[in-house]
């Protein structure tokens, strides 16, 4: 009986020091940051992370405009963060920077462009094409492999690919514009509204159903809804390409759609080109 009990207790210490074992790593995998958003990390969780294998970094890009009566000036900002994280997620293994807010919109003395409208903030080319040379540096400089550059408004695409070739040109890890997160808001978004009865004056090209639908989608917040028509009577005077009224969630849902499945795709194939060239070193990072 006295053996008996002794392997009764040495098989319940057994049990109980599993237990608190099994505990211990849903303990750890709990306290594990599930966000992708580098803003949201410790500089250690950052380098864990690339450590195990996210060595892709999204640099979303916004820019701060004005949209008419009815968007808030920061749509772009919003847009461009909620959807690179999305696509982070899809990919898996991937990082996304802050948002750059501050881009070029158009000469500020004499105003010209979106600059003309209060709110709007604007930035010389060259120093725009610097922020994200050194952004994209930067996250080289710590073991990322591949950046892209998600910009969610059309003025600034080239500024994007000269300074991805910039960097480029200096070895190392590879830098990417990823002219189809935009392109897909040009092309099949477009397309599906119009296979659903939206004309493109409709559609329009800045702040008009297109739009103002995506950013219902992502967040409604902007969208100020009851001044959806007079946002359509503002015209381009008032700073509207298209006409919102008919602007729905739904609607917006097929770009979000769009552009995740499109920007994946097309990050997947470029690490995909990317993985079968020889790596080059990059000289900037050190051992």
């Amino acid at each position: 009986m006295l053996h008996t009990n002794k392997r009764r207790q040495r098989t319940a210490f057994g049990a109980a020091i599993l237990a608190l074992g099994l505990a211990a790593s849903t303990l750890a995998a709990a306290r594990e940051p599930a966000s992708v958003y580098v803003e949201d990390l410790t500089s250690p969780e950052v380098q864990a992370r690339i450590d195990k294998g996210a060595t892709t970094v999204l640099v979303p890009i916004g820019g701060l405009e004005q949209s008419g009566p009815h968007i808030a000036l920061g749509k772009h900002n919003v847009r461009a963060r909620v959807l690179a994280g999305r696509i982070a997620q899809s990919l898996g293994s991937t990082l996304v920077a802050p948002v750059v807010a501050y881009v070029p919109e158009g000469l500020i003395t004499p105003p010209s462009g979106h600059m003309r409208f209060a709110g709007t903030v604007s930035i010389p080319d060259s120093a725009f094409e610097a922020v994200l040379e050194a952004t994209a540096r930067s996250f080289c400089q710590h073991g990322v492999r591949a950046v892209f550059f998600l910009g969610d408004h059309g003025g600034y695409q080239k500024n994007e690919e000269k300074a991805a070739a910039r960097v480029n040109r200096l070895g190392g890890c590879r830098v990417h514009a990823l002219l189809e997160y935009y392109g897909a808001t040009q092309t099949s978004y477009v397309a599906e509204l119009k296979r659903r009865g939206h004309g493109e004056a409709e559609i329009g090209l800045h702040a008009g159903l297109a739009d103002t639908a995506l950013t219902l989608a992502l967040d409604p917040a902007l969208v100020r809804t009851e001044l959806l028509a007079p946002g359509a009577r503002a015209g381009k005077a008032g700073g509207v390409a298209g006409d919102p009224t008919r602007a729905s969630t739904a609607l917006g849902q097929l770009g979000v759609d769009r552009i995740v499945a499109e920007s994946v795709a097309a990050i997947r194939a470029q690490l995909a080109t990317q993985l079968s060239k020889p790596a080059l070193q990059n000289p900037s990072r050190k051992p």
